[in-house]
């Protein structure tokens, strides 16, 4: 890392007045020129609120264990070797009163922020969370990577909109990758550049799609080392240790109140804090108290207090699940030790933006059920809903939280139609039979194997019809219909997608043993997997019957029927209104701010990890810069400036161990040269190969 010189302009202080400075003596410069020359993050203002606050274990007892009656420990970050940075947020660092050049440029900078060095004032902790994982109670889990530095007051003249949102006037920093914890289990509380770089350049972004999500300040890497198994082959390499800065108002989330949960029914397993009521009347008024303090102030009842608590939370939610509907986004994990009690995108693991648009769509690997597919995650959120109603009693009365819960999906809905229509351009009414051509359009995608994104950002070219368009509205259909199959997948791509997970004779058994053995069958099983399978066969029978000729006006035939029932609806859009040129004007800037150009693909976050791996982190900075304007065409940043598997730019950041390793990588994997594609593009063919888990 390359450090900038010194601003000259640091010397004016003293020209101000000459007699100032030789009044204060030579102690007093000593300790001006000091002052001046400190970390800006050693400036930083803590007030560790929650330490204070909540419980805080008493025992400082190094390594793995059950925490009993406390909601944090005391931990200790886990130096690494040769911290430097890969990149930082300036908006996200801004937040803290941080100009994020001064950071980068700061030699104790990586030290800070990758816990190898504790800044002033800092006090580290993990908080202890449980959760149900996959729908069974795990027991105690915690942050098990994750490190609470403490939490910073609000600048001056933060922006009034960050301050509704953030009402603490605090925001909690966290060091992810920082080593072990009380929580770690069998792990090493360690991250690598893979993770690393996914979860801060993911956080980015959806705080600029407009989704509400935690943030991250900067990736540092280092020389530490650890060994990992990418691809679960038996096959482990040394890794990058690396280190994430998170930032939020709070990261405590529903797991937060499950520490108290008494044995479960399937697992055996309970909260370390179970019978410790007084814990979560504790947690429950820091929270309210903190972060929701208009409830605080309008109910004095203890009761209707909580349950407006519930409510809002359970609002904000429903809000978030169809935010993430509505741009593509899968979470992967959403345990209830992974759902912000703020409503918030918490923990970036697995998680992925639809390509082609599926509603079976699953980015995590390892979900093998589904459980937390793209079109599952409302109804799970829902369900962790429930969890942390049963969390909150007897605080929260039962009988009115599942009157709260079951206002969960009319909520949910008109969220998901009131962006849904904007995203289609419907902005001065709204028909009942809205719905009807939302969903007319997902099922001409899913048939058709339309991008996702892409399919979305076409639609504001679409035009209005117009008064005496006559014979011309043929030719619009046929160009419109030209424009969206542009987004489809071929033949040789849907055969591929269509592929069943499972083989065919381990389905006709499991089909036998339904029928013979319904018992054994739901301990290994499920039908709605089967279902799926069956499904996937089916049409992937079809696929092989077919040409790509026929295929081709299949899809023609599908998107003209859709455009010509939309053209009507935009149609009606127009009557009665007086200037129909500002109307469509309108149209398009709303659709084009609500239908994102880029989001972080799959294949664009692995390129610039490989970069990154490679030793140049130009990438992931030019990626973050790409993503802060999702809605905009950037000139100049159209496409990667890096691309390829194996290719370096900067021998310094690696060794002959590394490049050893590689080759095994290489050697490990199919990956054929690259070419570039526009950051807006579909993904190319070897985005396929892929796996996220």
């Amino acid at each position: 890392m390359a450090y900038l010189a010194p601003r000259l302009g640091h010397f004016r202080i003293f020209n101000h007045s000459v007699s100032a400075c030789r009044l204060l003596g030579t102690a007093g410069m000593a300790d001006m020129g000091l002052a001046l020359s400190r970390s800006p993050l050693e400036r930083l203002d803590f007030d560790n609120v929650a330490l204070k606050k909540l419980p805080l274990d008493s025992s400082e007892e190094p390594g793995v264990r059950q925490v009993n009656g406390a909601c944090f420990s005391r931990v200790k970050p886990q130096r690494v070797t040769k911290p430097r940075f890969v990149a930082v947020s300036l908006e996200a660092l801004a937040l803290l009163g941080l100009n994020g050049e001064e950071v980068m440029t700061d030699p104790l900078g990586p030290e800070y922020l990758s816990g190898s060095r504790v800044m002033p004032g800092s006090e580290t902790a993990a908080h202890c969370y449980c959760g149900h994982q996959f729908g069974q109670f795990a027991g105690q889990l915690g942050d098990g990577a994750a490190i609470y530095l403490g939490e910073v007051k609000v600048p001056p003249g933060q922006d009034s909109d960050l301050l509704r949102e953030n009402p603490s006037g605090r925001w909690e920093i966290q060091v992810k990758g920082a080593g072990k914890t009380p929580f770690s289990r069998q792990a090493d509380g360690r991250k690598v550049l893979r993770s690393s770089i996914r979860e801060f350049l993911c956080s980015e972004v959806m705080f600029f799609l407009g989704v509400p999500t935690t943030r991250a300040g900067s990736v540092v890497t280092s020389d530490s080392r650890v060994v990992r198994d990418v691809y679960y082959s038996g096959n482990p390499r040394n890794e990058r240790c690396s280190v994430v800065l998170r930032i939020a108002p709070t990261f405590l989330r529903f797991g937060s109140f499950e520490i108290f949960k008494q044995a479960d029914e399937s697992t055996g397993r309970q909260g370390p804090s179970y019978g410790r009521h007084e814990i979560r009347s504790q947690m429950m008024d820091y929270v309210i108290e903190m972060f929701y303090p208009e409830i605080q102030r309008n109910h004095p009842d203890r009761v209707e207090r909580n349950v407006a608590f519930f409510r809002e939370v359970m609002l904000r939610t429903a809000r978030l699940v169809a935010q993430w509907q509505c741009v593509g986004f899968c979470h992967g994990v959403l345990n209830t030790d992974n759902m912000s009690i703020l409503g918030l995108t918490l923990d970036y693991g697995p998680y992925g933006f639809m390509d082609r648009f599926d509603p079976n769509f699953i980015c995590n690997a390892s979900d093998n059920s589904g459980r937390y597919s793209y079109q599952a995650q409302p109804a799970i959120c829902r369900w962790n809903l429930v969890k942390l109603a049963e969390a909150l009693a007897p605080e929260l009365p039962p009988d009115r939280a599942e009157e709260v819960v079951d206002e969960y999906l009319d909520l949910y809905n008109g969220f998901y139609l009131e962006t849904m229509r904007k995203k289609l351009g419907l902005l001065k009414k709204d028909e009942p039979e809205d719905e009807i051509l939302i969903t007319e359009l997902l099922q001409t995608m899913h048939n058709t194997g339309a991008d996702f994104t892409n399919t979305f950002r076409s639609l504001s070219q679409i035009s209005c019809p117009t008064e005496g368009e006559g014979e011309e509205e043929e030719e619009l259909v046929r160009k419109a219909t030209e424009l969206l199959l542009q987004q489809c997948a071929s033949l040789e791509e849907l055969k591929a997608a269509n592929k069943p997970t499972m083989d065919t004779r381990e389905l006709a058994m499991l089909l036998s043993m339904a029928q013979s053995n319904p018992a054994l069958f739901q301990m290994i099983s499920d039908r709605a997997t089967i279902a799926r399978q069956l499904e996937i066969l089916s049409k992937l029978k079809d696929l092989m019957e077919t040409s790509q000729e026929e295929l081709q006006s299949k899809h023609a035939e599908d998107w003209s029927g859709w455009i010509t029932r939309y053209r009507k609806r935009l149609a009606r859009e127009l009557e009665g209104q007086s200037d129909v040129r500002a109307l469509q004007e309108e149209r398009v800037r709303v659709m084009d701010s609500t239908n994102p150009r880029v989001v972080l693909r799959n294949y664009i976050a692995q390129n610039a990890i490989e970069a990154a791996e490679n030793g140049d982190f130009s990438e992931v900075q030019r990626v973050l810069k790409v993503l802060q304007k999702p809605f905009s065409s950037q000139p100049g940043l159209e496409s990667p400036a890096w691309v390829g598997r194996g290719q370096t730019t900067d021998q310094g950041e690696r060794d002959e161990e590394e490049e050893e390793e590689e080759q095994q990588q290489e050697a490990a994997s199919s990956s054929t040269a690259r070419t570039p594609v526009p950051y807006d593009s579909k993904p190319p063919t070897w985005a396929n190969e892929i796996c996220v888990t």
